[in-house]
C-alpha cells in the first residue's frame, strides 16, 4: 500500500509540473473549456441578486445569507466534480495516466504565466503613452486608473504581481498540495467569488456589502496561510528577508495582500501606493521600467520555488495523502 501511495504521489507531483509546463508554453485554455469561466458564470447570478446601490441598508441580513447560500452550492458543486474526477482518475488509471490527465485539469486553476504576460505589457503600452499604459493597467485592477501618474500606473502593476502570485499560483497550488484537485479548485471559486461579490458599497450600481461579505470572508480564511508562504518564496528568490515586513503589511486594509505587496517594495526598495489607502515603503523611490523587469523575475523565481516546495510536500507525506 505504501508503494502505491508512493507511485501515485509521485504522479501527482508530476501533475504539478506538467500543469506548470502547460502555463509556461501555452497558457491558458480557450474560454469555453476554462473552468474559471464556467465559475463566473455562476457567479454572475450575484448581480440580479444583490439590491440597488441606494439606498442601502446599514445592516442586511437576509442578503448575507442569500450569498453565503449562493456560495456554499457552488463552492460544494465545485467541489463534488473535481472530488469525482479524481478519484475517478486514481481508481481507474494507471499512475502516468493519472499524472498527465491531472496535469491537464489543474492548469485552468492557476495562472502564473498570464498574469505575468499582462504586468509587462503595462510597461510595454507606458513605452507608447500614458494613456495606453493606463488602458492595458484597467486589465489587470478594479480600481479608477484614468487619473493614474505613470509612477502610479507602474505601483499598481507591481503591486498586482506581487498579491496575484499568491491568488493565482500560491494558494492553489497550496490547497492543491493538501486535498488535490478539489482542494485547487474550491481556492478558485473562493478567488473569483471575491473578485466579483468582495465590495464594500457601491459597484455598478449595485450594493455589494452584505451580499459579498461571506465570499470576502472564505477568501481571507483561504488565503492567509499561503499569503505568508508567498513572503517566503520571495524572500528565497531575492535571497534575502525584506526587514521592516511586518509593519509595512499591516497598513493595507486586507489581512493577507498587504504582507506578498509589502514583501515585493521593499525587495525591490520602491514605493507602492494606493492614494488615500495605503503607502507600503513609503519612503522608497519610484518604481522604473527595470523594477518592472525584476519584478517578473522575482515572480519567476518564486513560482518555481513554489513547485519544487510543493513537489517535496507531496512526495513527503506520501504514506498518507488522498491518492
Amino acid at each position: 500500500m505504501l508503494l502505491q501511495n508512493l507511485e501515485y504521489a509521485v504522479a501527482v507531483a508530476a501533475a504539478l509540473w506538467i500543469a506548470l509546463a502547460i502555463d509556461r508554453w501555452l497558457g491558458e485554455p480557450p474560454a469555453p473549456l476554462h473552468p474559471v469561466v464556467w465559475m463566473g458564470r455562476y457567479l454572475g447570478l450575484g448581480s440580479r441578486i444583490a439590491p440597488p446601490a441606494y439606498p442601502a441598508k446599514p445592516v442586511d441580513l437576509p442578503m448575507f445569507f442569500i450569498g453565503a447560500l449562493v456560495w456554499c452550492v457552488g463552492a460544494v458543486c465545485v467541489w463534488g466534480v473535481a472530488f469525482a474526477l479524481q478519484t475517478l482518475m486514481v481508481l481507474s488509471l494507471p499512475a502516468w495516466a493519472v499524472a498527465l490527465l491531472l496535469g491537464l485539469l489543474l492548469k485552468p486553476l492557476f495562472a502564473w504565466r498570464m498574469l505575468r504576460d499582462e504586468v509587462l505589457a503595462v510597461e510595454a503600452a507606458l513605452a507608447v503613452s500614458l494613456d495606453a499604459g493606463r488602458k492595458q493597467l484597467a486589465r489587470l485592477v478594479s480600481r479608477d486608473v484614468s487619473q493614474l501618474s505613470e509612477r502610479e500606473v507602474r505601483e499598481s502593476a507591481i503591486e498586482s504581481l506581487a498579491e496575484n502570485l499568491n491568488d493565482s499560483l500560491v494558494a492553489p497550488v497550496f490547497w492543491f498540495v493538501l486535498f488535490g484537485l478539489p482542494g485547487a479548485a474550491l481556492y478558485r471559486f473562493a478567488n473569483t467569488a471575491d473578485a466579483m461579490w468582495g465590495y464594500r458599497g457601491e459597484r455598478n450600481g449595485r450594493d455589494w456589502t452584505w451580499l459579498g461579505k461571506w465570499a470576502a470572508r472564505a477568501d481571507d480564511v483561504l488565503s492567509w496561510v499561503p499569503a505568508r508562504i508567498t513572503v517566503g518564496l520571495l524572500a528565497l528568490a531575492a535571497w534575502r528577508w525584506p526587514a521592516g515586513l511586518s509593519e509595512e503589511a499591516r497598513r493595507t486594509p486586507s489581512p493577507n495582500s498587504g504582507w506578498p505587496m509589502a514583501a515585493m517594495a521593499l525587495l525591490l526598495g520602491v514605493r507602492l501606493a494606493k492614494p488615500g489607502v495605503y503607502a507600503l515603503n513609503a519612503e522608497g523611490r519610484a518604481p522604473s521600467a527595470l523594477d518592472m523587469q525584476r519584478t517578473a523575475q522575482l515572480g519567476g523565481r518564486a513560482a518555481l520555488a513554489a513547485g519544487v516546495f510543493a513537489s517535496l510536500a507531496i512526495v513527503a507525506t506520501a504514506g498518507w495523502r488522498w491518492v
